[in-house]
């Protein structure tokens, strides 16, 4: 077991030790915070890591002195700011970091988001996914949990299909002709991305190869409510929350998002690379 793994295991425990001197059930617990039950869980058997509001709240419940709660916190600090490695979150298995992914999209509204190279994991189908989550295991010697990352991944899903949230997603055309995955793969994923152009509370827009752009698209970043921005690297996930870093992010989307194109347009370019690679696929 790894360091990190050790000190997140200590403070489950500790917070479940909170919780059953309070005299409350997991499921207790989970419904005074408004958390599915298996978010309790994952926090105290350490597969996913407490946040700040997390403990906060948890603190609040079971009626944890003030000075217990900020010691958690930091300790909570320390684990976040280590998890930022994706070797480390990675090892800690590929499901258990699209449960803390979730956890995070559950709290926002509003998600604005730039990928240069993949499509989007809320926009992923299934197989594309699975092809990903391949290619991510072998890089970063992840536990070997792709079916349980991919059905997670689609549970995450769901989240576009509430009209409380907004949705402004763009991608580079050359995202949707990278060969991530087989052709018969990339065709159901095109075709999924024509549906979700549909939806009323998605904007999802794509920069064509002759939009001329306002800088080079070196890494992407998702925006979650002007809170805070996220900006994976090969080896690292970077978690912005300064104003100014935020502030030059939503300049930088606001940039991206003058020279895609959206609705008709954008389903014209997802068309005529769908129609491309029926051709190369006959050839």
């Amino acid at each position: 077991m790894s360091e990190f793994q050790q000190v997140r295991m200590e403070l489950g425990i500790q917070l479940r030790q909170l919780r059953e001197a309070a005299q409350l059930s997991g499921k207790e617990l989970a419904e005074r915070l408004r958390w599915q039950p298996s978010k309790v869980s994952r926090i105290e058997n350490a597969r996913q890591t407490a946040t700040e509001d997390d403990i906060t709240l948890w603190g609040r419940v079971v009626e944890a002195t003030p000075e217990v709660v900020e010691e958690l916190i930091e300790q909570a600090a320390g684990l976040l700011e280590r998890q930022d490695s994706w070797r480390q979150r990675h090892r800690s298995g590929l499901a258990a970091l699209q449960e803390d992914i979730r956890d995070l999209e559950g709290r926002t509204t509003m998600f604005r988001v730039f990928e240069p190279g993949v499509i989007i994991g809320l926009l992923q189908t299934t197989e594309y996914a699975r092809s990903i989550f391949t290619r991510i295991k072998r890089l970063y010697n992840a536990p070997d949990e792709i079916d349980a990352a991919i059905r997670v991944r689609m549970q995450r899903q769901e989240i576009l299909y509430d009209q409380g949230r907004r949705f402004r997603f763009i991608l580079p055309e050359a995202a949707l002709r990278y060969r991530l995955a087989p052709p018969e793969v990339m065709c159901g994923q095109l075709d999924r991305l024509l549906a979700v152009t549909t939806l009323p509370n998605v904007e999802f827009g794509v920069i064509p190869f002759e939009s001329p752009l306002p800088s080079a698209l070196l890494n992407g970043f998702w925006i979650y409510d002007g809170e805070q921005v996220a900006v994976p690297t090969r080896t690292r996930d970077l978690v912005l929350r300064d104003p100014e870093d935020i502030a030059f992010y939503e300049r930088a989307f606001e940039e991206l998002q003058d020279v895609a194109c959206f609705r008709e347009e954008a389903r014209a370019v997802i068309v005529r690379v769908l129609e491309d690679l029926a051709k190369q696929s006959a050839d």
